[in-house]
């Protein structure tokens, strides 16, 4: 059955430039766009994903300068960097072992997956573009459950990538993705040019 109500409104999302900066956003309601955004797809089901929530005036100013000072990182409820594992093989037995338990998969099952895993991510490229593409579906999810939600979103590519790495992380396994800036419009976006799918497509 169609869904005509996720149909209208992505049709009708676009990036916010201007927030309100007198909306506020509970922890709890962040928490669940958060859990919606772990139900995207990813590769063997390695979630190559984690995420850095810059909640409230003091945390949002420490990324203000570090994302060039763009007024949608300090005027928005909540700013969400969401990061990608470049190291997401470690996974495999966090996210089988319950399924073996469970008699879903065989050990054997497992060891051979383990097996494909661990020879698909040999090279530090490959780590870091399934990294990067898979911690992007994540990042998608965020920004449609964050719209249905009635919340208005930016995802943002303009940040410095260094500085944010030694600011904010410890662990060389994570590298940034993108920023989501979540919250209320001040000024209405306005609608884009948009190629159709049909100039875009290619049908074999």
């Amino acid at each position: 059955m169609k869904n005509e109500q996720f149909f209208e409104m992505i049709k009708e999302r676009n990036s916010t430039r201007a927030f309100d900066n007198s909306i506020e956003i509970s922890q709890s309601e962040i928490t669940e766009l958060l859990d919606a955004a772990m139900t995207a797809p990813s590769a063997w089901n390695l979630q190559h994903w984690k995420f850095v929530v810059f909640h409230g005036e003091e945390a949002q100013g420490k990324l203000l300068p570090i994302a060039y000072n763009q007024g949608q990182i300090k005027d928005a409820s909540v700013v969400i960097a969401v990061l990608a594992d470049t190291e997401s093989a470690k996974n495999v037995d966090p996210v089988f072992d319950p399924a073996v338990k469970a008699g879903y998969m065989t050990q054997e099952a497992k060891d051979k997956l383990k097996a494909n895993v661990i020879n698909a991510y040999s090279t530090e490229q490959r780590n870091r573009e399934q990294g990067i593409l898979n911690s992007s579906l994540a990042g998608m999810q965020l920004i449609l459950a964050a719209s249905a939600n009635g919340w208005n979103t930016c995802a943002i590519g303009g940040f410095d990538e260094k500085a944010f790495r030694e600011t904010f992380l410890s662990d060389n396994r994570y590298i940034p993705t993108m920023l989501i800036a979540i919250g209320k419009e001040k000024v209405p976006g306005h609608p884009t040019n948009r190629f159709s799918a049909k100039e875009m497509s290619i049908w074999i």
